[in-house]
């Protein structure tokens, strides 16, 4: 069985090299679901905590949220960041209490007291399906993403991992030990 949250994103790309209208800079609201696949969890009859799942995965969304994207040759971005240094916001801001924190992948790097994540990819709806997977893969046993943005959208199915050893009580993954992170249930 399944269980699924949501996620609205608000965010600013464009499409480097696109001949069309999303070659200018522009912006959209997106919207990410995640599902998780897993038997029911005994005692909490669930298969995961959706508010969970959103807690796990915003840890690492929120880096997206009110930020900019852009791919790692666009030519604004050099630009983008000159200005951020004249207007002292470059390395932070106190307003900017949304960071999420910085990650490097293969795919992606946020920088998160800039509100900028740097693709690899031009970000397309399928792009931010590869690249939430990628981020989040090892944190939550993803049997679907599907992503949103305007009139796109795109999904991915994904072989689960079989079964994860969860919390009776709260329905939590539990850690190497055993212990329940949330409530501290011991096996």
């Amino acid at each position: 069985m399944r269980s699924y949250t949501t996620f609205s994103l608000q965010y600013a790309h464009r499409f480097y090299g696109f001949r069309g209208e999303a070659q200018y800079l522009h912006g959209h609201t997106g919207v990410l679901t995640i599902e998780v696949e897993d038997t029911i969890n005994d005692g909490v009859n669930m298969v995961f905590p959706c508010n969970e799942i959103k807690k796990t995965a915003w840890d690492a969304l929120k880096n997206f949220d009110h930020a900019l994207i852009l791919r790692e040759d666009d030519p604004l971005l050099p630009a983008i960041l000159d200005v951020y240094e004249k207007q002292g916001i470059r390395d932070g801001a106190p307003q900017n209490q949304m960071k999420g924190e910085a990650f490097k992948t293969d795919l992606a790097t946020a920088y998160p007291d800039c509100r900028l994540v740097v693709t690899k990819e031009t970000m397309t709806v399928e792009g931010m399906i590869k690249i939430v997977y990628d981020l989040l893969k090892d944190k939550l046993n993803i049997a679907k993403l599907t992503f949103t943005s305007g009139d796109n959208a795109a999904c991915q199915e994904y072989e689960t991992a079989g079964t994860t050893a969860r919390c009776p009580l709260c329905g939590i993954a539990l850690n190497e030990q055993g212990v329940c992170p949330k409530c501290g249930y011991g096996k």
